[in-house]
């Protein structure tokens, strides 16, 4: 395929008939979770204690005795080798934004010669591993390279396979020899246990019996799909999972005929073949369908426990790849691949239950309605506070393209309620709750053969980054291609700060003093002190670009503005105050953000500067060539007609020519220099190659063009 072209490559693709097979793969609710090490499971190889251990652990944090893990090892090892296993690895989640692992046999050798299968406790509860050659961001240096994998019990180990066998994979926490975190997982971990903190010490003052915190999340998931073949013709996709040149089609998705429409069979297909994967994997795949943008769709799972839905979406991310490369298709999960149509977001869907209580639920009597709104209250106090945080865990090169392009929401940072609870908002401001008029109901819908629906408490605004939709906030900045992680971490975190907040306040009402009208004090002075916050118009709106700076609402459009909060005093006390990152840690974030947003756009203008020049220039120059030699024709023959066209196409070719190269000149002397100077010098090849697309004989042009890769797959 390496001499295969674009005709090639869409004649290629128009005839694969069939192409995946269907029938495809079958799934059955049979197969749901059997590649994962349940409690069900271990209930099978070991005894009642053990378990209620280790459920101990895992429903409540408690420390897991480490004389049990020997047990726990030999059972994990039982059932590996019966699902056909003959490895493990230590799976962890290192800075760079993906996982990692490092696979180990389970084989050793005996003093007689004799193969053994062994597994102990010592190789469940932690491994050694290289740690100087992840990102650290100044944590460790090359020279020293140890780092420790620790087993995180609260999530379970699971069976990845492959075509020639599978390994057991034990979901662990990463860390250096001096015990700080190199990895996603363990703030986010700390970030779990002070909310659940907080979020008990909060309960308390509501007079609530102790119980269980439980933060959830439930994370969709967008990405495109497009052929194999046209990816390998993309040096740019292939290097930076985004299309640095291409000119948009006169259709893309202007008629709105692709969301929620038809799956084609061959995607379908895919889809159905993920969700079995995902199913024997125990993650819950529940909704799938097409996206805004040509050739874009979504996966979504139910809601999961925090940290265990983290793993899994890291997981959906690893099994649509590989799935679409089984199907001869590509996976692409950069936050703006396309230019000119919409790009792809990982939407986090953040709530706290504690027991059977979710906090985010109005109730259907007065306590329960209180501890609503105060959590309402916390979270509003905690966005409106720290939104520089949540925007500096959103940022990277590839979410700058996608942030306010009207498809996503902006860089600025707002919370949409909807009427009815902005409604309450303000009568507790105001000092009177009487309730709502903008009561739900029922909607009716105008049909005699359909049902009346009830009502939701608020309608839906897709502009707003941080909106209340239920009994959850859903958070829509976070880029597709981002971990899950760091945005709830933070997330974890300034609402624990506001929890206390509340609860301080709370803990100093006079014990004769009537704790609702000292609650209904508590939450007027922070709606005043915060309402700047919310926001239920239009954040696509000019006008509300000069309403939220005039609130005092910060506007970090790049990634260069929006890390430097990461470096803020003020909040590198905040975070280390909750012990979720120390101040080498957060330190180090900030690095690493740094360097990697530099190093993609130094990579992203190295190969624009390749394409111009190896594969447009000459295809450009040759179409010159050939206009100029035609015109010579004409004008040798004398003719009157066709000479004016050919000058104007052929002037307008040389203008683009010499475009192209003055742009490509300036990309070259711009690559080491300020990020500014290189997007400038990008934008303008692009440009530059982009009006060429349209001139050169369609024939001739090298790269798959937009209306192929969008619209034949």
């Amino acid at each position: 395929m390496s001499n295969c072209n674009r005709a090639d490559a869409v004649n290629l693709i128009a005839v694969r008939h069939g192409y995946p097979p269907m029938p495809g793969v079958k799934v059955s609710m049979d197969d749901f979770g059997e590649d994962v090490f349940t409690t069900g499971v271990m209930r099978q190889y070991l005894n009642d204690d053990v378990i209620s251990a280790l459920e101990k652990t895992i429903n409540f944090g408690r420390p897991l005795d480490p004389a049990l893990a020997g047990d726990i090892a030999e059972a994990m090892k039982c059932w590996a080798l019966a699902k056909g296993a003959t490895h493990f690895t230590h799976w962890f989640q290192p800075l760079n934004g993906g996982t990692a692992e490092k696979h180990d046999a389970f084989l050793e050798v005996s003093g007689d010669g004799k193969a053994l299968m062994e597994f102990s406790g010592k190789n469940l509860i932690g491994g050694e591993t290289d740690a100087s050659s992840f990102p650290s961001g100044g944590l460790r240096c090359t020279f020293e390279a140890r780092g420790y994998t620790a087993w995180d019990p609260t999530s379970p180990a699971f069976i990845k396979r492959h075509s020639n066998g599978a390994t057991l994979c034990i979901p662990t926490a990463f860390c250096s020899f001096t015990g700080e975190a190199l990895d996603k997982k363990t703030p986010l971990l700390r970030s779990i246990q002070a909310l659940n903190h907080a979020t008990t010490r909060l309960m308390k003052c509501f007079k609530l019996p102790e119980a269980r915190v439980m933060v959830t999340l439930g994370a969709e998931q967008e990405y495109f799909l497009i052929d194999k073949l046209f990816y390998l013709q993309r040096p740019d996709l292939m290097q930076t999972g985004r299309t640095l040149f291409g000119a948009p089609p006169p259709k893309h998705q202007q008629m709105e005929d692709h969301y929620f429409g038809s799956i084609k069979p061959r995607v379908l297909a895919f889809m159905t073949e993920v969700e079995r994967e995902l199913w024997k994997l125990g993650i819950p795949a529940k909704t799938r369908h097409n996206e805004a943008a040509p050739a874009q769709f979504e996966i979504a799972p139910r809601f999961e426990e925090l940290n265990l839905a983290v793993d899994h979406n890291m997981i959906i991310m690893e099994v649509l790849r590989v799935v679409a490369d089984r199907h001869n298709l590509v996976c692409l999960m950069h936050e703006k691949p396309f230019f000119g149509v919409n790009g792809s977001g990982k939407h986090c869907n953040w709530s706290v239950d504690y027991g059977d209580l979710s906090l985010l639920k109005p109730g259907s009597d007065p306590h329960r309605n209180a501890i609503f709104l105060t959590t309402l209250c916390a979270v509003i106090r905690a966005v409106d506070l720290h939104s520089d945080l949540l925007r500096a865990v959103t940022a990277s090169a590839g979410n700058d393209h996608r942030l306010g392009a009207n498809e996503a929401p902006p860089a600025i940072i707002s919370i949409f309620l909807g009427d009815q609870l902005t409604e309450v908002i303000e009568q507790i401001e105001a000092g009177s709750v009487t309730g709502s008029k903008c009561r739900p109901g029922a909607l009716k819908i105008g049909a005699d053969m359909l049902p009346p629906l009830p009502r939701d408490a608020t309608d839906r605004n897709r502009t707003s980054p941080f909106a209340f939709t239920g009994n959850k906030f859903e958070f829509r900045a976070p880029g597709s291609e981002q971990s899950c992680s760091a945005v709830n971490m933070m997330l974890n975190t300034i609402v624990a700060e506001s929890f206390d907040f509340i609860s301080e306040q709370l803990e100093k009402l006079p014990a004769d003093a009537d704790f609702n009208s000292g609650l209904q004090k508590i939450l007027q002075q922070i709606i005043r002190k915060h309402k700047r916050i919310i926001f239920n118009g239009d954040n696509y709106s000019k006008e509300w670009i000069v309403e939220a700076d005039k609130r005092g609402l910060p506007n970090l459009r790049s990634t260069l503005e929006a890390i430097e909060p990461l470096k803020n005093e003020k909040n590198q006390l905040f975070i280390m105050k909750y012990g979720v990152l120390s101040q080498s840690e957060l330190n180090s974030r900030y690095e690493i953000m740094l360097e990697e947003y530099l190093r993609k756009l130094r990579i992203e203008a190295g190969i624009a500067l390749e394409i111009a020049n190896s594969m447009i220039s000459p295809v450009a120059v040759d179409e010159f060539k050939r206009l100029c030699s035609t015109l010579n024709d004409a004008q040798n023959c004398r003719r009157s007609h066709g000479i004016a066209a050919l000058e104007c196409a052929a002037d307008r070719m040389g203008l683009s020519l010499d475009e192209l190269s003055c742009a490509a000149d300036e990309l070259k002397r711009a690559i080491c220099g300020e990020p500014a100077e290189i997007l400038s010098a990008l934008e303008r090849v692009r440009r530059a190659v982009d009006s060429l697309e349209y001139q050169v004989d369609d024939a001739r042009w090298p790269l798959p063009k937009y209306r192929e890769m969008l619209f034949i797959y």
